[in-house]
């Protein structure tokens, strides 16, 4: 039975109670975690601060990198368990699990790498003085992961906190913590102190409400809704602590009449069937020059129609969704996107092998005459593109930044000077030109503008978030 980590120790919840993880493949409950609360947060919380102004601190930049590094190596020798607890876990298909391990042990390996490349600097000032500017870690970090990505989104939030010299605690997603509990053992088993790498699994709104509250941490990290996000941000805000949100988005691919067809649409297709388009950065709207409308789309409805659901073992284009409550939430969607008016072009197919008691979902590309519906500006989480023509660049931008969201978004030309104009308009954080997605892009500064969030992950950008600077200014005449 998975246990939570705190100070270096597997433990039940103090309140002993439990809560039932339900399996998204067949709707039926597999395994029970601990329903950590308050005081659970407070014992990790208090470990956390121990070990970050204790041993934790003693080691250098470079002790810290191998211990990164050594962890990253136990993650591949570990690979496939790790993948089938994610597969399970998320209902996602095995190929995308086993990519997403080696994703997260790629994060280990490129911050353990980075930690001791992070410098200072020394300022000209007036004569007589010295003044150098240093990096620290924050001190304890709070980190609350979300369901779609788990062992992507500890790698990604984790690593970077550590090479800093932080000490974690992380409150995953009850829906999905498997993985994330398995790599805070092997952690351990790589050699980090007790308390530098804590796990507290439980509810959002007991734990994670804790954690985000807790007056002794100095960082949170948040992967989530734009309306849990906020209550992180206002909680946080009580102690004056700094947040990195991450909140979602609603990505457009804008392609123009000189695409490329076929590079652009298997990678459109794919953007919003990865992870059943559980993923913030999901291509969700696809707007399409007029002139090239229809041979575009004919194009994209062949393949589209081609998509296939099934179970994690399956390993087929989607899996399910992962709780009962995105299945409704979708669906619900789909029936909205009929109501609207917008018009069905394609859909794919659920394998009739697949349990009936699972959350699957059919995927659905719908076209739509006006950017209106709820399906263009409203994040569904789910597999649905919907599709809109545009006359001119100008009209695209327009349409491209009209929502509240601005994450990452894509445009398809081969045109210099569209590219690069265009992406430079567009209000978001990452912008593809000729392509989508990235593997993971590790090395890529990531996050979002407005709706999106607010703060900066991957790269060495993070690094940065997860430290602050001190000056010290030597007066010796």
């Amino acid at each position: 039975m998975p246990q939570m980590i705190v100070n270096g120790r597997k433990t039940d919840a103090i309140s002993g109670q439990k809560l039932d993880v339900i399996s998204p493949v067949d709707g039926a409950v597999f395994t029970q975690i601990p329903r950590g609360g308050e005081a659970d947060v407070d014992l990790a919380v208090k470990a956390a601060r121990i070990a970050a102004e204790g041993p934790w601190k003693k080691f250098t930049a470079l002790e810290r990198g191998r211990l990164l590094v050594k962890l990253s190596n136990l993650i591949l020798e570990n690979a496939e368990e790790l993948s089938q607890l994610e597969a399970r876990d998320t209902g996602k298909a095995i190929s995308s699990a086993r990519n997403d391990i080696q994703v997260m042990a790629r994060y280990f390996e490129f911050y353990g790498t980075a930690a001791d490349k992070v410098h200072g600097e020394v300022i000209p000032f007036l004569n007589g003085y010295s003044v150098q500017v240093i990096r620290e870690p924050l001190g304890v970090t709070a980190h609350i992961i979300p369901w779609n990505y788990p062992a992507q989104m500890v790698g990604r939030s984790v690593a970077p906190a550590l090479a800093m010299g932080n000490a974690c605690v992380v409150k995953p997603a009850e829906d999905a913590c498997l993985s994330v509990i398995r790599v805070a053992e092997l952690g351990l088993e790589a050699g980090l102190p007790a308390g530098v790498f804590n796990v507290v699994t439980g509810l959002g709104e007991e734990a994670g409400a804790a954690l985000s509250a807790h007056e002794d941490i100095n960082f949170v990290t948040f992967t989530g809704s734009n309306e849990v996000g906020v209550l992180v941000q206002k909680a946080a805000a009580e102690h004056a602590v700094k947040c990195v949100l991450e909140l979602g988005g609603k990505s457009a691919h804008v392609v123009f009449n000189d695409v490329n067809m076929k590079l652009a649409i298997p990678a459109i297709v794919k953007g919003i069937l990865a992870n059943a388009g559980q993923t913030c950065t999901a291509g969700s709207r696809l707007l399409i020059q007029r002139d090239v409308f229809n041979e575009f789309m004919d194009l994209v409805v062949e393949e589209f129609s081609k998509t296939r659901v099934g179970t994690p073992e399956m390993d087929l284009h989607c899996g399910p969704l992962i709780n009962k409550s995105q299945f409704d939430r979708v669906n619900r969607y789909l029936e909205q996107g009929k109501k609207d008016g917008l018009k069905i072009l394609a859909q794919g197919q659920i394998d009739p092998g697949v349990p009936e008691t699972g959350y699957y979902v059919t995927p659905t590309l719908f076209v739509a005459d006006n950017h209106d519906s709820d399906l263009l500006m409203q994040e569904i989480f789910g597999p649905v593109l919907v599709a809109l023509a545009f006359d001119t660049e100008e009209q695209a931008v327009q349409l491209a930044n009209i929502t509240d969201y601005g994450l990452m978004a894509a445009v398809w030309s081969e045109n210099g000077g569209i590219q690069q104009r265009v992406a430079k308009e567009m209000k978001c954080g990452q912008v593809y030109i000729n392509g989508f997605g990235a593997g993971g892009g590790v090395e890529l500064p990531f996050g979002g503008v407005k709706r999106s969030g607010h703060g900066r992950e991957k790269g060495l950008v993070a690094l940065e978030e997860m430290s602050t600077t001190k000056t010290i200014i030597h007066y010796h005449g």
